[in-house]
């Protein structure tokens, strides 16, 4: 298989863990590609910086900070990144992914777990494990398993109206057509819009988008922009609403979240 333009990386492992837990950092450059592969023990993904993309068939999984993203084992899926990313990943023997959710869902991850994964990284953890790092890495997953599932951050639709509307606020987030004017545009009505995104989607029209704004703001942030401009480009009135939105759904303001990348 093969994706015009994507940089191909290789899976790090293919047969066997060389330890029950194994825990991976990476830069990945822009465009950046893992092929389609599958493999008999669980994964998380984590992104320290930038958004990392995983797709498993036909569904787009994102991993902004502040999520990460759980794959059971045997699951067929392909990492990739529009932008450049540092992510990590902790593999779990299937042995131990007993209290892991049993489908692939996106995590809520709680300030310990984030300092956890900060420390790894920052003490540049590798194989072969001392003694206190096997226990580290142990009470991670333990961690894991308390971990709030979410589904996906930011969910797709399959349904031929509303997967429109999405496509054109990928296209254009910073857009504020109203509901009434994607049903006009979609041929449907409001009734039915708001009916199936909450049913595909789990949430309203309405947070989708703010989701995505997050999503879209988080490279513009990374790249040095101005919080005024972003919150322009995306369709706020003022940087305050931008500002309170971001709070609201990351836990830190703009500049925070920049501060700590």
């Amino acid at each position: 298989m093969s994706i015009p333009g994507k940089q191909f990386h290789i899976p790090p492992f293919s047969t066997d863990l060389p330890a029950p837990v194994v825990f991976r950092t990476a830069c990945m450059p822009a465009d950046a590609a893992y092929p389609v592969h599958r493999h008999p023990w669980g994964e998380f993904v984590y992104s320290f910086s930038g958004i990392m993309e995983v797709k498993i068939g036909n569904r787009q999984y994102l991993t902004p900070s502040q999520y990460g993203l759980w794959l059971p084992p045997d699951v067929e899926h392909q990492g990739l990144n529009r932008y450049e990313v540092t992510h990590c990943s902790l593999y779990i023997d299937a042995s131990l992914c007993g209290r892991m959710p049993e489908t692939t869902c996106a995590l809520e991850i709680s300030p310990l777990i984030t300092a956890m994964l900060e420390h790894l990284r920052q003490t540049q953890t590798t194989l072969p494990y001392s003694e206190a790092q096997t226990r580290l890495l142990t009470v991670l997953v333990d961690q894991l398993g308390d971990a709030t599932p979410l589904g996906s951050y930011l969910p797709t639709s399959t349904d031929t109206a509303l997967s429109k509307v999405l496509s054109w606020l990928e296209a254009d987030p910073g857009s504020n057509a109203s509901l009434t004017e994607f049903a006009r545009q979609a041929h449907t009505t409001e009734r039915t819009l708001m009916r199936r995104a909450q049913r595909d989607l789990g949430m309203p029209l309405s947070e989708w988008r703010q989701r995505l704004r997050v999503v879209k703001a988080m490279p513009m942030l990374e790249a040095g922009g101005k919080v005024e401009n972003i919150a322009h480009d995306l369709g706020y009135a003022s940087a305050s609403a931008f500002i309170a939105m971001f709070r609201r759904l990351m836990g830190v303001t703009p500049d925070e979240y920049r501060r700590n990348l």
